[in-house]
């Protein structure tokens, strides 16, 4: 078997494409919600605390000279990343605990019995006889 047809065949089996799919969505998804975080909760939320824009926060570690930057620790930056991460985080709980509750919601649905098949009838029906004779009910 040729490179060409076993990578085609590994390319095409429905994991690799599915999995390919849930990369793509879930890269749409994570802009989503950065932009989620960055333009609709971040500035209510830098507002109540002072105006503060979390990504602008950081310790000068060394000052900048004549041709050269600062040297900064941008932790509001960290903090902007964690925060992203915990809203990411929930957003796909609530999905995965929707989806399982569609899963429970189908699977308790009452089954129906299945019918009987025509040998159990007939067997069925010997028994009943069988008691009959036998004086039961």
């Amino acid at each position: 078997m040729s490179v060409v047809k076993e990578f085609k065949e590994f390319a095409m089996k429905g994991s690799v494409v599915d999995l390919a799919v849930g990369i793509i969505i879930g890269g749409a998804f994570g802009k989503i919600v950065s932009s989620l975080v960055g333009d609709v909760i971040m500035p209510p939320l830098g507002m109540v605390i002072g105006g503060v824009d979390f990504r602008d926060l950081a310790v000068t570690l060394k000052a900048p000279l004549l041709g050269s930057t600062a040297v900064l620790l941008r932790y509001g930056a960290f903090l902007q990343t964690i925060f992203d991460f915990a809203i990411i985080a929930f957003a796909i709980f609530l999905l995965i605990k929707g989806i399982n509750a569609l899963k429970r919601r189908k699977d308790s649905a009452p089954a129906v019995p299945p019918m009987p098949t025509a040998e159990e009838l007939l067997l069925t029906e010997i028994r009943d006889l069988l008691r009959k004779q036998a004086g039961g009910v």
